[in-house]
């Protein structure tokens, strides 16, 4: 395997620019860069990450920490990060927390065992929670961008608003003539979950529409358990007449449920959903719902980082991406 020495005897530089070269610590001459680049092409010089993580104090990686990714769109959200952080020249080490607390302890732990220089979250964990982790071991620990989640002030977040965006599924709704709309939300104690949640409730206090407990039930952000709760929904002795439904997994299973009893979309209930599917236009109703920017949020969540990494000094940022009413015909209307 070549050596640093080789690369410095092939280009008739010393050690110590070939370092520089490799590492970025100082400018060195276009001359004696060209020729360093040269030779680590001809001899197949491969620089040793670890020498250089100690000797710049800086591994050139981001940590990304999110939950359940046979997501499509979490996917979408990665492929964002790893582009964006690449063109700046890091490296990005992805981990699933599953969205359970313990095991986005042991996450966090791992990532900052290997030096990353900053980490991208999607938290499962209070806020309280949360700070005594990122706290909890005894070097400093690195920046932090909460992502999609936004669960803890005072550190930089980023995420879409949730909470107008469900009211205005509730309000077309209405506009639709329906009075008793379901909700299936997501996986509780996950702020997503509950900024919804509180959008739903929001949309019908805004259009004087008495709230019933019996219409909000939980899916666990999963297919299974949202299809089981659609069912005990169509149990009722007074069911709705059209449903929300949380997030994309869910709508999965939302459907199921309604084919399992036979239930025409829109005919019999009119559904929308938060969170676009990519196949959702190819349903026999295309599926009205809410898109979410997920290729600008993982873009932007890792310039956040990246400013912070670069010497960023400003107060935390909290920031909110718009979603947008993708309109099909499951609500019960033409599609526009």
């Amino acid at each position: 395997m070549a050596t640093m020495h080789e690369v410095a005897r092939r280009a008739g530089v010393s050690v110590t620019t070939v370092s520089h070269v490799v590492n970025s610590t100082r400018p060195v001459s276009d001359q004696a860069r060209a020729a360093v680049e040269a030779a680590i092409r001809e001899t197949g010089y491969v620089p040793n990450a670890v020498a250089r993580s100690l000797a710049t104090a800086s591994t050139r990686s981001i940590g990304l920490a999110v939950s359940a990714l046979t997501n499509p769109y979490l996917g979408e959200l990665a492929s964002a990060i790893e582009s964006t952080a690449a063109a700046a020249g890091y490296t990005v080490l992805l981990a699933d927390t599953h969205d359970d607390a313990e095991q986005e302890e042991r996450v966090l732990r791992a990532l900052r065992n290997r030096r990353v220089d900053g980490i991208l979250l999607a938290t499962s964990m209070d806020a309280a929670r949360l700070r005594a982790c990122l706290a909890g071991t005894p070097q400093p620990a690195p920046p932090v961008v909460f992502i999609d989640r936004l669960a803890c002030p005072g550190f930089d977040q980023i995420g879409v608003e949730n909470e107008r965006a469900t009211a205005g599924l509730v309000a077309h709704l209405v506009e639709r003539g329906h009075r008793r709309i379901g909700m299936v939300a997501g996986r509780e104690g996950i702020t997503t979950s509950t900024e919804r949640l509180a959008g739903y409730r929001r949309g019908l206090t805004e259009h004087g529409i008495a709230h019933d407990t019996a219409l909000e039930v939980y899916g666990a952000s999963d297919a299974e358990p949202a299809r089981a709760a659609v069912l005990r929904l169509l149990d009722l002795p007074s069911p709705p007449t059209a449903l929300i439904s949380g997030n994309n997994h869910m709508t999965v299973g939302v459907l199921r449920g309604l084919r399992d009893r036979g239930v025409s979309v829109p005919d019999d209930m009119a559904v929308a959903a938060f969170d676009d599917v990519e196949w959702g236009d190819l349903l026999p109703s295309p599926l009205t719902a809410v898109a979410q920017p997920w290729q600008r949020l993982g873009r932007e969540a890792t310039r956040m980082l990246l400013d912070r990494l670069n010497g960023d000094t400003t107060p935390p940022r909290s920031v909110r991406l718009t979603p947008t009413l993708v309109h099909r015909r499951s609500c019960g209307c033409a599609e526009t």
